[in-house]
């Protein structure tokens, strides 16, 4: 019950579903994220104590018992069990778990132990959702890109198989008429932000209902 990755055939090492991963991270930024909108327009902490406890409890079991069991990569399987799955090396995925394990524990330890916050807090979850977002959406492991400053053995069968060295097909590359679009686009971005701060910045009117009501109040 108790062991870290599972063993496939065909793969020498034991080795993980990054399509659950991915779907799991998404689980956990999304309810990371709406916990922080709650204390950002609301200034409630009610959620994200939740959050964090369910979070820690979650990397708990996926890092000291097996990731088999934990919650949101269960649910993930259910999510994604249709599509073809992408297997990982294990030995990596354990070493990104505990760093988040220890940010969700730094976490827990303000937020529920200590009842409070700072800057402190606020960066930790800052990189916890940078983590998540980059895992979920990009299927990009940041805390894997540190397993090698710490172990001398190769690091196998990455997501999308950054390990290996290969040469990009065309379909990847990127032309300079595509970055000079890109930055155009960022220079458009800036420049709307500039020129329609204010018209944008106008709290907009009810279209149906309470135009009326106004008119009515008006008229009286």
């Amino acid at each position: 019950m108790k062991k870290f990755g599972e063993i496939v055939e065909g793969y020498n090492i034991p080795v993980l579903n990054e399509r659950e991963i991915r779907a799991a991270a998404g689980i956990l930024f999304l309810a990371t994220f709406i916990s922080l909108m709650f204390i950002l327009f609301n200034e409630n902490f009610i959620p994200i104590k939740y959050v964090i406890s369910f979070f820690l409890t979650d990397f708990i079991i996926r890092v000291f018992i097996n990731p088999k069991y934990s919650p949101t990569l269960i649910l993930a399987r259910l999510i994604v069990q249709n599509q073809t799955p992408e297997y990982v090396g294990a030995a990596q995925k354990k070493f990104a778990w505990i760093i988040g394990f220890i940010l969700a524990a730094t976490m827990f330890f303000f937020f529920i132990i200590v009842n409070a916050y700072s800057a402190i807090t606020g960066i930790i979850c800052l990189i916890c959702l940078i983590f998540l977002f980059f895992e979920s959406a990009f299927g990009i492991c940041l805390g894997c890109l540190f397993y090698p400053l710490f172990f001398k053995d190769k690091v196998q069968y990455c997501p999308g198989e950054v390990c290996e060295v290969k040469q990009k097909h065309d379909i990847q590359k990127t032309s300079g008429s595509q970055f000079l679009i890109l930055f155009a686009f960022i220079a458009f971005i800036f420049l709307t932000v500039y020129l329609m701060n204010d018209r944008f910045s106008e709290k907009p009117h009810a279209l149906i209902g309470n135009s009326n009501i106004e008119q009515t109040e008006q008229n009286k």
